[in-house]
């Protein structure tokens, strides 16, 4: 009878301590869903993005311990990165961001140009400046400011205000998992939370789904 008790005693702990992860966090109180979600750019995986500035020293911050996070994460699920525009002065900074994507540069200089604009002081606010500093990565200074100043990366910066818009985003850095729940530091607890946040919705979202985590 005592086993029996024992036994029943650590089903009830273990099923108590499993709704305690389930509720670990909430909806409204470390998180938001948006009232309406917003298309992401491949349904087949889990989308997390985040919206940062380069200007925004949060995002600073917060950058290695995203790209440490990115590393470790499985085959079906992928960071899309949206630089803010809170207002036109950013615009240059967001047009350096999107050439670098347009360069297929931005792996090498993402992190540069957060330690240029932090740690070095440097201004990159013109197109020029740009163009110097994509040619220490060996791009011809023309071909910079040609992709600087193209309809393709107006374009991205346009799709980047909308999507932002869309959002609901109301700082930097934030992030939403799947185009339906918004996450930021304010609600989450800090930024290293706010990954947790990320890696919990996640996971709901392979719950819901039916899959598993692929193998690393």
């Amino acid at each position: 009878m005592r086993i029996l008790v024992a036994l029943l005693g650590l089903v009830f702990s273990l099923s108590a301590c499993a709704q305690e992860s389930a509720d670990t966090y909430k909806e409204g109180q470390h998180y938001v869903v948006l009232e309406q979600p917003v298309r992401t750019s491949d349904p087949s995986k889990i989308e997390v993005a985040e919206v940062f500035a380069y200007s925004c020293p949060h995002c600073f911050d917060f950058e290695p311990m995203l790209q440490a996070w990115e590393k470790k994460q499985g085959s079906d699920v992928y960071l899309s990165q949206t630089h803010a525009m809170w207002n036109p002065q950013m615009e240059p900074l967001v047009r350096g961001y999107y050439t670098s994507v347009a360069l297929k540069l931005k792996e090498k200089t993402h992190m540069a140009v957060f330690n240029a604009l932090h740690l070095e002081r440097k201004q990159i606010n013109s197109a020029e400046q740009w163009a110097d500093f994509f040619a220490t990565y060996g791009v011809d200074k023309a071909k910079a400011l040609s992709t600087y100043n193209s309809f393709g990366v107006t374009s991205q910066i346009k799709q980047a205000e909308a999507r932002a818009r869309s959002y609901k985003i109301t700082g930097t850095p934030e992030m939403v998992v799947d185009g339906k729940y918004r996450i930021s530091s304010r609600l989450a607890g800090g930024h290293a939370e706010m990954l947790k946040v990320v890696d919990f919705l996640v996971a709901k979202i392979r719950a819901e789904r039916g899959t598993t985590a692929p193998a690393q």
